[in-house]
């Protein structure tokens, strides 16, 4: 693990340029006022608490939205209220829809979480852990949300890299919903603004990220990542998100800072 002056030779490497990275569609603020506003998707993870930093780093107006979809990792919800504390949001708003009416996802169904997967098995197809089209859902609530408040960019920390399965964390689907959402709404259609998605981890690796945070100072004590926490929330370190955190980790020379079942 590394020392003090190991964390600060990871806070200089994480703010060059080789982090400065976002969709092709991603701006800075340029907008009249110094602090534009941007909804950002806030999960309670270790990526959308590193997105919620690098938004605040950009000059952004922090407005973070939550969704309580009737997701079994509950204890998430709790977690993201601490990140938002901890960043300073202007307002944090948790939604609640209830996509367990649906199911079809071991994280909002009768079905097991899997734990203990191999490098092999987790790299190969659509997990069962997908809740579908869940960031489609998650995306058009913070679009509508922006569209009140008057923001035109939006923030989600979708990965393509360490953990692909999922098609809506491709940076083809963050293309596609920005052209969708100049399509459907009032401003787009008025040509009064133009909202952007900006997915800034989509590119980077778990440690990548990690290091980027703490280079932004990102508490990941406050996070959890685990799809089968117990009760006080302590995660299990088996299942796919605890082995793909665990590894960031381990492969950014850092020990995780939460407490496993294990």
């Amino acid at each position: 693990m590394v020392d003090a002056k190991g964390l600060d030779q990871i806070r200089r490497a994480a703010t060059s340029d080789r982090f400065r990275l976002s969709t092709p569609a991603t701006r800075m603020p340029t907008m009249n006022s110094t602090h534009p506003k941007a909804v950002i998707l806030v999960s309670g993870g270790l990526d959308s608490a590193t997105v919620l930093a690098i938004a605040r780093q950009q000059g952004f107006e922090l407005f973070a939205l939550s969704i309580d979809y009737g997701q079994r990792h509950r204890f998430e919800l709790e977690a993201s209220r601490r990140v938002c504390e901890s960043q300073g949001v202007k307002q944090h708003r948790t939604f609640q829809i209830d996509l367990r009416q649906f199911g079809g996802s071991a994280l909002t169904d009768n079905i097991d979480v899997p734990k203990d997967r191999t490098e092999s098995e987790l790299s190969g197809g659509i997990p069962i852990t997908y809740v579908p089209a869940r960031n489609t859902i998650f995306l058009s609530l913070a679009l509508g949300w922006a569209e009140v408040l008057g923001a035109f960019d939006l923030f989600i920390g979708v990965n393509a890299v360490d953990y692909s399965g999922y098609p809506d964390c491709r940076p083809e689907f963050i293309k596609q919903f920005a052209e969708l959402a100049r399509l459907a709404t009032k401003a787009g259609v008025e040509k009064t603004g133009r909202f952007v998605v900006h997915s800034p981890l989509i590119s980077l690796s778990k440690s990548d990220i990690i290091r980027r945070g703490i280079a932004l100072g990102v508490d990941y004590r406050l996070t959890t990542s685990c799809y089968d926490p117990d009760a006080t929330g302590k995660p299990c370190g088996h299942c796919d998100s605890c082995q793909l955190r665990l590894k960031g980790f381990a492969d950014a020379g850092l020990a995780d800072p939460l407490t496993y079942q294990d």
